[in-house]
């Protein structure tokens, strides 16, 4: 296989060293690589996600093929990887507007980029289902939630607590999480909770776990927002808002809910473009 470019894209974010970090490799044209191959890259990078896309000249569905891994796995949806695809593409190839792309297991994502390089991501809606509360959980995430919902199309618990200062101060015991998500089949853990002051430019904060799938606390999370979006948008009675995952790093999410969709978009900053020697 010959040399290819290797991006390292903050998602998310407008500036350098927040938002999401991912790793995006841009493929030649014809079958995927092995997966062990793609898996050890995203482990030699160990970003939360790597995005590995395929161009699809032959396709009249789809312009390119993505494929994500975390460190350990091999992803089912990312949203701050594809956003971050979608940057590489424009930066590097001039690719602005609508960039079709063939998930394996969501259909067509598409993505959007204007000039001034935001981007909107087209994703399925991932609505969650009030659950009951599941054994441990408080202990794991070290506060009561009020309510739980679990999202069937990605498999997130979604625990809502009643304040943004609640969920900034969680400390959450790691391993006892990694322990409830494979108990309970799930891929991590978002907890959220309404704004404080609303007037600073957010409307709901979330932060997300997934410690079991090698991502310990996600600094930005696309995909956990498809639940997000509808649970806020239904509570707060509007179809567009904005998120912020207060973690470290922190992030902004802007949401839009269109039936069974749901619009994420944001900005993104390319911090490493190098050559991946294999």
């Amino acid at each position: 296989m010959p040399d290819m470019h290797l991006y390292v894209v903050d998602a998310f974010t407008d500036r350098p060293f927040s938002g999401n970090p991912a790793a995006v490799c841009l493929l030649p044209a014809g079958p995927w690589p092995d997966a062990t191959w793609m898996q050890r890259i995203a482990t030699e990078m160990n970003h939360s996600e790597t995005a590995f896309a395929l161009p699809l000249s032959a396709s009249t569905e789809a312009d390119w093929a993505i494929r994500w891994f975390t460190p350990r796995v091999e992803g089912d949806l990312c949203g701050h990887a594809t956003l971050a695809t979608a940057h590489a593409l424009r930066t590097a190839k001039g690719l602005v507007g609508a960039v079709r792309f063939l998930s394996r297991n969501h259909g067509v994502l598409v993505t959007h980029a204007d000039a001034e390089g935001t981007i909107t991501l087209d994703f399925p809606a991932a609505p969650g289902t009030a659950v009951p509360m599941p054994d441990e959980l408080h202990k794991a995430l070290g506060a009561v939630p009020e309510t739980a919902f679990r999202s069937d199309g990605l498999g997130d618990l979604l625990a809502v607590f009643p304040d943004e200062a609640t969920v900034r101060a969680l400390t959450p015991n790691l391993d006892a999480v990694a322990d409830l998500t494979n108990r309970e089949g799930l891929r991590g853990v978002i907890v959220t909770a309404p704004a404080t002051e609303i007037d600073l430019g957010h409307d709901f904060v979330s932060r997300f776990f997934a410690p079991a799938r090698g991502i310990p606390e996600d600094p930005v999370t696309g995909s956990a927002h498809t639940t997000l979006a509808p649970y806020w948008s239904a509570r707060l009675g509007r179809e567009e808002l904005t998120g912020l995952q207060v973690s470290a790093r922190s992030g902004l999410v802007r949401t839009a809910v269109s039936g069974d969709r749901v619009h994420l978009t944001g900005n993104a900053v390319t911090v490493l473009d190098g050559a991946l020697h294999v």
